[in-house]
């Protein structure tokens, strides 16, 4: 490899000088080859650093062909150059990353949960451990332990061994990758654990600050354990609290009694939903009797602030009618608009068919069989000529 990893040797590094070696262009973007390079490449389930070479922004750093690239938004030229990591984006993978280990040490050695999987993602982390299910109570005993770790203020350590040395310790790992050959990369939490890793990490437990165990769920036989460190654990706590702010403002209650006026306001709404339910009722009754009154075969209307269910509520009871009929009406509610055309069952004209003719004129958009046809359309101003074409269909 062509690269000296600057971030292995010192992870706290910021900004270097480092020669441009090689450039040249990957999937469409420009990449680059350095000399040295404090920028991680993703990989063990740590997310590759962002920064700048330069006066261009990485985009991505990955490792391939025994190569570390540099995948950048614009080109940049052979020579000397300044590389400089985003601090902030790297010290939470830090945060998060050390904490993985924290927490899986902590779960296998004082619950017997190993760790399976893990996962670190911009907002949620994950591990998954081979238990079954974990209480609320074993979450909390949980959380308090590794707290205790971080309380602790123990050292994390990187070190690289050989093979042979590596053969020859209790090391927590899933095992070496196929073909591994040289040193092995090892990052101990002083008194705690040894893992393979080839991350980056902190110097200390103390700064991960703190730690807060989210949710579970089952996953293959095990359970999914969600968790955030460091300042991810303050940036939450406050987002909480912004929210919590702004519900105590609009509900005018104090935190404990945020649950129970949202379910006040929920049981309320609930009620006035089947009072409307009720009222549509009614009215769909009363202009169904209104329309079926009227002496004509085209029995048509349009409805304000209805929606397709008060339409087909009104269709139901004009389908019920004894002469022949065609009903076509139409509705209105939040910027859409809705249509409904339907027969008796003893009028000989081809729904579907007109039902398709009409939404065509509509500019619309619906379907049905045998003696209704319903849909959403948007020319209102072609209406009246909808109806006239349905005339036509019945008077020919």
């Amino acid at each position: 490899m062509r690269t000296l990893k600057v971030y292995e040797i010192y992870p706290y590094a910021i900004e270097i000088k480092a020669k441009v070696l090689d450039v040249f262009e990957s999937n469409g973007k420009p990449c680059a080859v350095l000399s040295e390079t404090i920028l991680f490449p993703e990989g063990g389930g740590q997310p590759g650093d962002r920064g700048t070479i330069g006066e261009a922004d990485v985009l991505d750093v990955i490792q391939a062909n025994d190569e570390i690239l540099h995948i950048l938004d614009r080109k940049i030229e052979l020579g000397k150059t300044s590389v400089i990591l985003d601090w902030g984006r790297r010290y939470d993978n830090m945060q998060q990353h050390t904490g993985q280990h924290l927490l899986t040490a902590v779960a296998q050695d004082r619950f017997r949960w190993a760790t399976t999987a893990f996962h670190l993602g911009p907002d949620l982390c994950d591990i998954e451990l081979d238990t079954p299910q974990i209480s609320p109570s074993m979450r909390l005993e949980l959380e308090e332990a590794v707290i205790e770790e971080i309380i602790a203020n123990k050292k994390v350590i990187t070190t690289s061994v050989s093979l042979e040395e590596y053969g020859n310790m209790k090391v927590r790992s899933r095992g070496l990758p196929d073909g591994h050959s040289g040193s092995v990369r090892l990052v101990e939490i002083e008194g705690l654990d040894i893992n393979t890793c080839g991350g980056t990490h902190l110097a200390s437990t103390s700064e991960l600050e703190s730690i807060k165990l989210l949710d579970t769920e089952s996953i293959r036989g095990g359970t999914r354990l969600f968790f955030i460190f460091g300042k991810r654990v303050r940036s939450r706590l406050e987002a909480h609290e912004k929210r919590l702010q702004q519900l105590r403002t609009f509900l005018g209650r104090p935190d404990d009694g945020l649950v129970d006026a949202v379910e006040q306001r929920i049981s309320h709404e609930k009620e006035l939903e089947r009072s409307l339910r009720h009222a549509d009722d009614e009215l769909a009754t009363v202009y169904a009797k209104l329309l079926k009154d009227k002496q004509s075969v085209l029995l048509s209307e349009h409805f304000e602030n209805k929606d397709s269910t008060f339409l087909q509520k009104l269709a139901r009871q004009i389908l019920e009618s004894t002469n022949d009929r065609l009903l076509f009406i139409t509705a209105e509610k939040d910027g859409n608009y809705f249509f409904n055309l339907c027969a008796t069952p003893i009028s000989q004209a081809d729904i579907p068919k007109l039902g398709r003719e009409v939404a065509t004129l509509l500019n619309g958009r619906g379907g049905g069989s045998g003696k209704q046809f319903q849909g959403k359309f948007t020319e209102i101003s072609k209406l009246e000529e909808a109806r006239e074409m349905i005339m036509h269909q019945i008077i020919f």
